[in-house]
């Protein structure tokens, strides 16, 4: 096939187990970008967490963040798009959850991603894995206020239950007006109406006029699958959920056996 971009996961697909970019990941990227083919990261990241592996990765361009909620030029800041959560379907599903669960706490991704929101409670419960950002800084205000402005994310967790206990509860309540899914983070993201990956890598291929049948992607969790699907040609990371792995065309090494490496070896021959 020809290819024209690379859009790729980061944790559990470009990363290996320690966060880092390995040689070969980085020589393979550096290879094709030498031939022109844009290598974009597809994440569930902000910028904040971009920015701690762009160097290592080598990315300057186009990014697509908060799980294809907006897209923002690393080195120009501009931003491409924006779509964001209102906040009364915030609100409602919240209240709807809250009933159902006691205990959750809720943190909302603003402004670009810049700006993180957290509930009274939330840094407690989190690390520094968790958003990339030191919970020390994350202060703490009343639920009322995460709820009260639009979101490009909204993140719920409990300090107990696992998020996929969380997810599941979330759609049986059968609301609608949102995406839910999971990274593999210890919590249920929720971002826009309609708004995945997929749809996000469709808006920066429109902008670059670039083919999806152009395009090869790389993931390894339920958040990726939309974008395995909609690509030219989807990779799935050993390991990965069997969801994912049937979303994809072709299963590659893990990604601590430089698995990313030896598929773009092979397509750019």
């Amino acid at each position: 096939m020809t290819v024209r971009l690379i859009a790729t996961d980061l944790d559990g697909t470009l990363l290996d187990s320690a966060s880092t970019v390995t040689p070969r990941t980085r020589d393979a990227l550096d290879a094709a970008r030498s031939r022109g083919i844009h290598v974009i990261p597809v994440t569930a990241r902000q910028p904040i967490g971009l920015r701690a592996i762009a160097a290592e990765a080598g990315f300057e361009g186009w990014a697509l963040c908060g799980n294809g909620a907006y897209g923002v030029h690393l080195t120009s800041g501009r931003m491409l798009f924006a779509e964001e959560l209102p906040p009364e379907t915030i609100r409602t599903l919240a209240e709807a959850l809250r009933a159902s669960i006691p205990g959750l706490l809720f943190a909302s991704v603003r402004e670009g991603g810049e700006t993180f929101v957290a509930q009274h409670g939330y840094a407690e419960i989190a690390q520094l894995t968790d958003h990339k950002r030191d919970p020390r800084t994350m202060g703490g205000v009343p639920l009322d206020q995460v709820l009260a402005a639009p979101s490009l994310k909204l993140v719920i967790r409990h300090p107990e239950l696992a998020p996929s206990a969380l997810f599941d509860k979330l759609r049986s309540l059968g609301l609608v007006g949102f995406e839910a899914t999971l990274s593999g983070a210890p919590f249920v993201e929720v971002m826009a109406e309609g708004v995945t990956k997929a749809t996000g890598l469709a808006r920066l291929c429109e902008h670059l006029g670039i083919s999806r049948a152009d395009v090869v992607a790389f993931g390894d969790a339920l958040n990726d699958v939309e974008m395995l699907r909609w690509a030219g040609h989807g990779v799935a990371m050993a390991g990965a959920d069997l969801v994912v792995q049937d979303a994809a065309d072709e299963i590659a090494a893990s990604n601590d056996d430089d698995g990313l490496a030896r598929v773009v070896e092979r397509l750019l021959g």
